[in-house]
């Protein structure tokens, strides 16, 4: 077994303790043994807690360190577009979100950053090393919220990626800088799309990486993370079940303009990643332990206990709002 605790293994035995200490006081002072059943799940809940932070992992692997003086900047179009299903019956994004971990992987010990665009552009992810903080976020990656949609420009993160680029390339110009596009195409904004050809300086490579199909797809409508009802298909103004279909020949616009190849994706298929002049890639010495990390597993044990406090509190809350109907 192996151990990669999120803090030094000092702080996290005397926050656990600490913890633990609290959680076993307030146990042996219950009152009754609803109180008691309820301390002794929030002990059980806080121990799977401080375990989970040592971020446990089965099973162990020998890899070499590798350090690359390479960022790479993935920008992600996450407008409603892209949860057309026409990824082999999924949603676009879906694509998308499964090449980015494998270009991740291709281009080992680089530093990786995300830009994506819907309405607006944001910077999701600053460049970083930290391939786990890269995977959480492509795990969590969610299209606008349909209702919010008033038309987007496949070009409006232009110029949040050029500040991107430039800012990376005036604090270490000798390192080399990868830009992969991944989007459909499509342009709902009036205006006519912005040029890319301004980005192109900063660049040793990269590509655009379209989705979609020329049948096009339908869309789900999307909506906040808090809504658990069923999604309905997004229609047109005929009141027919709208279609988004992919605009090759506005990707090849950005490929162009960027110089590097477009790249028409379709379920099944490997990703190509750019290639990179190889003495950029060096073996810092020495190996880490990789192994397939449990800790999730002890976070979602320990959320599952804690339900029966959220609801206590559902409970309590109705009671009382009943005793404040009653007495009105």
């Amino acid at each position: 077994m192996t151990w990669n605790p999120i803090l030094p293994a000092f702080v996290l035995v005397l926050l656990g303790m600490a913890l633990l200490g609290f959680c076993v006081f307030a146990l042996v002072r219950a009152a009754d043994r609803r109180r008691r059943i309820n301390w002794a799940l929030r002990l059980a809940a806080c121990a799977l807690v401080v375990l989970a932070a040592f971020r446990p992992g089965i099973g162990s692997a020998s890899a070499p360190n590798l350090e690359s003086d390479v960022d790479v900047l993935f920008v992600v179009d996450t407008t409603a577009s892209m949860v057309a299903e026409d990824w082999d019956g999924a949603p676009r994004l879906d694509g998308a979100k499964a090449d980015i971990s494998a270009l991740a992987a291709a281009h080992e010990g680089a530093r990786f950053g995300v830009v994506t665009f819907d309405a607006a552009a944001v910077q999701r992810l600053p460049f970083t090393a930290d391939t786990t903080a890269l995977d959480s976020l492509v795990q969590t990656l969610r299209p606008e919220v349909t209702q919010y949609s008033r038309g987007s420009s496949i070009s409006i993160a232009e110029p949040l990626v050029e500040d991107v680029l430039k800012a990376a390339a005036e604090a270490e110009p000798e390192r080399a800088r990868i830009v992969y596009y991944l989007g459909d195409g499509e342009q709902t904004a009036d205006t006519e799309p912005d040029s890319f050809r301004g980005l192109a300086g900063y660049l040793a490579g990269g590509a655009v990486l379209g989705y979609g199909t020329e049948a096009g797809g339908p869309m789900k409508e999307t909506a906040g993370t808090l809504d658990t009802g069923e999604s309905s298909y997004i229609v047109d103004a005929q009141g027919q079940q709208a279609l988004s279909v992919i605009d090759p020949a506005a990707l090849q616009t950005i490929a162009d303009d960027l110089v590097v190849p477009l790249e028409i994706r379709e379920p099944g298929t490997e990703v190509v990643a750019a290639d990179i002049d190889s003495s950029r890639v060096t073996q810092t010495g020495g190996s880490a332990e990789t192994a397939f990390e449990v800790y999730w597993m002890l976070a979602a044990a320990a959320f599952l206990l804690l339900l029966r406090d959220v609801w206590e509190s559902i409970r309590h809350f109705i009671e009382l709002s009943r005793a404040r109907g009653g007495s009105a």
